[in-house]
């Protein structure tokens, strides 16, 4: 029986999907007429259950497709887990998946294997890993898509993993091997006073496929962008838990790292749904 996934797959396989998400990227800055804007972005909204009551509107309307998809909360609702040793979600979204860091630094997405070195780019900051925790989030075309910070704590660290775009859904998930550590991606390490290093990685997906952070002024799949690491040693931009540190321009996943520094348990499940500054997890009590 022909499976309609693997046939999408295969197609993506063999097309530019790059150059077609910076197009798409480009069609997403156009500014058409305000009214067929405003009603192609309400048929969508309506499409996709999206809750615009939650999101800050300029009165005139959005005045462009990437304003609306990158469109920010109004104050408040979003509230972060009273614990301060909670470590939050980063994203509005679903859980892929979550589990525990083997000592040599492997993990097990949807039963596939990964290293952290692949994901992070650099086997020397993958080792802080080994023996931690990782969590998967999922964002739907849905979802509010700026990512904010798991965990209080300066930026030590960005890396700008090159790559290439595929779908981060079920399709990509299944079909397209390694695809976490195939696609384009940002690595955000931030050292928290509570959990030591702890790393989040915006990795990009087709469609637009831009990830900007909001400390600095890489932007990914666009015209000069280039991969490469920056390090901020004892000068790098703090921030507090649930605040924003970067955002996705059309869909995607963000994957966080904790090291092992404490003792840790998960308090959601595989599949459940998680917004910004929800906890995932907690440490655990003596620990």
């Amino acid at each position: 029986m022909i499976d309609p996934a693997r046939l999408t797959a295969e197609l993506l396989e063999v097309l530019p999907r790059k150059q077609i998400s910076r197009a798409m990227g480009k069609a997403a800055d156009l500014r058409a007429p305000r009214p067929v804007l405003g009603s192609a972005i309400d048929a969508f909204a309506k499409a996709y259950g999206i809750d615009l009551d939650e999101a800050i509107v300029p009165r005139e309307g959005f005045a462009t497709f990437d304003d609306f998809f990158t469109r920010r909360l109004k104050p408040g609702v979003r509230p972060v887990d009273a614990d301060p040793l909670a470590v939050v979600s980063p994203a509005d979204g679903k859980v892929e998946d979550l589990g525990a860091i083997d000592p040599s630094g492997a993990l097990l997405v949807k039963g596939k294997r990964y290293t952290v070195a692949e994901l992070v780019g650099d086997v020397d900051d993958a080792r802080r890993y080994a023996g931690g925790h990782y969590f998967i989030v999922y964002l739907s075309p849905r979802d509010y898509h700026r990512v904010h910070s798991p965990v209080a704590g300066p930026v030590a660290s960005m890396r700008h993993v090159g790559g290439t775009l595929f779908p981060v859904n079920s399709i990509g998930i299944r079909h397209v091997p390694q695809l976490f550590a195939v696609n384009e991606r940002v690595a955000v390490e931030q050292r928290s006073e509570h959990h030591g290093p702890v790393t989040t990685i915006l990795v990009g997906a087709i469609g637009v496929g831009r990830i900007s952070v909001s400390f600095d002024d890489v932007l990914t799949n666009v015209a000069g962008s280039q991969p490469g690491a920056r390090r901020y040693g004892a000068d790098g931009p703090p921030l507090d838990r649930a605040e924003e540190l970067g955002t996705f321009h059309l869909g995607s996943t963000a994957i966080v790292f904790v090291g092992p520094t404490r003792r840790l348990r998960f308090v959601v499940e595989p599949g459940a749904r998680v917004r910004v500054g929800e906890a995932v997890l907690r440490v655990v009590e003596g620990g």
